[in-house]
């Protein structure tokens, strides 16, 4: 088995039968969604992993050293994308989603989180991963690499849930940037779930509880 990010993993039950892997933003690290997975409750054990992204130096931060799951070269985040960067890291996650099968947890109980940078790269990885997913959370987000989708998606990915929020204030990932993205992956026929809220480039306690009714209609097979 090959070596995993470092983690923290949370058990929200007796021997979960569901993974939920949990992406965080640039400069933050896996305790930043800690607290909003131990306030939702789940009808079913849930098995969470945040992962650290690696420490690396981010251009537009001035070369600084922080955790980041690809580098930023301008304001302009979509402009140009480290496609490198964004590879390797979505070749990390999968070897977190070989780990949680190798567990027993089937590829279709395994959920992908993700918010601003991380949510880029569950998308890049979700839409690109072999089989069907439980779903795909998106959050103050955008569509990375949306040139290369369609030479590289996944025929099994069409059929996995994705939900996608954005507050109308963000000022980090412009709110018109995570709209198109999601009017892109909905024109080319994904099961997309759209959300939008009164915020900036956060995360607020309806959206939590959006989150939470999603998820938990997907557990439980209630779609």
């Amino acid at each position: 088995m090959n070596k995993v990010l470092p983690h923290i993993a949370l058990d929200s039950g007796k021997s979960p039968q569901h993974s939920i892997i949990w992406l965080h933003g640039l400069g933050a690290d896996g305790e930043d969604f800690v607290p909003i997975a131990e306030e939702m409750s789940l009808p079913v054990a849930v098995r969470y992993i945040f992962p650290h992204a690696p420490k690396q130096p981010v251009t537009i931060n001035g070369g600084f050293v922080m955790r980041a799951w690809y580098d930023i070269a301008a304001a302009e985040i979509h402009a140009q994308q480290d496609a490198s960067g964004m590879r390797a890291s979505q070749a990390e996650i999968e070897k977190l989603i070989a780990q949680e099968k190798q567990r027993g947890v089937k590829a279709e109980n395994i959920f992908l989180a993700g918010f601003s940078q991380g949510g880029a790269i569950v998308l890049q990885t979700g839409l690109r991963h072999a089989e069907k997913l439980g779903g795909i959370l998106a959050l103050s987000t955008y569509l990375p690499l949306a040139e290369t989708l369609a030479l590289e998606a996944s025929p099994a990915a069409k059929n996995t849930p994705i939900f996608m929020a954005h507050g109308h204030n963000d000022p980090i990932v412009p709110y018109s940037l995570g709209k198109s993205s999601a009017e892109k992956l909905s024109g080319l026929d994904y099961q997309l779930e759209w959300h939008e809220y009164p915020m900036q480039h956060s995360v607020c306690m309806e959206e939590v509880a959006d989150i939470g009714t999603w998820l938990a209609q997907r557990l439980t097979g209630q779609v």
